[in-house]
């Protein structure tokens, strides 16, 4: 039997606001070569995957983002 989550709570010390996404202006992270579109919403970034929109997506500050891209970048994350 499939489970389904009707309602989500927020992390214990999760500091960042819920986003209003639905107006967000998605771009391609990789040129249109991949699954993974961004978004810069109220100072933060958003990340979902482009082929499920729908899913949840992950939000970071800036230095979340910046130490994301420099670890992605040194080959700590695959992102094809």
């Amino acid at each position: 039997m499939a489970e389904s989550i009707t309602q989500r709570r927020p992390l214990t010390g999760w500091d960042k606001p819920e986003l209003d996404l639905s107006n967000a202006q998605w771009q391609s992270g990789s040129n249109g070569l991949g699954d993974v579109q961004i978004a810069f919403v109220e100072g933060f970034i958003a990340m979902r995957n482009s082929g499920r929109p729908e899913s949840p997506s992950l939000i970071f500050t800036p230095a979340e983002w910046g130490a994301f891209v420099s670890g992605a970048r040194e080959g700590d994350f695959d992102l094809t």
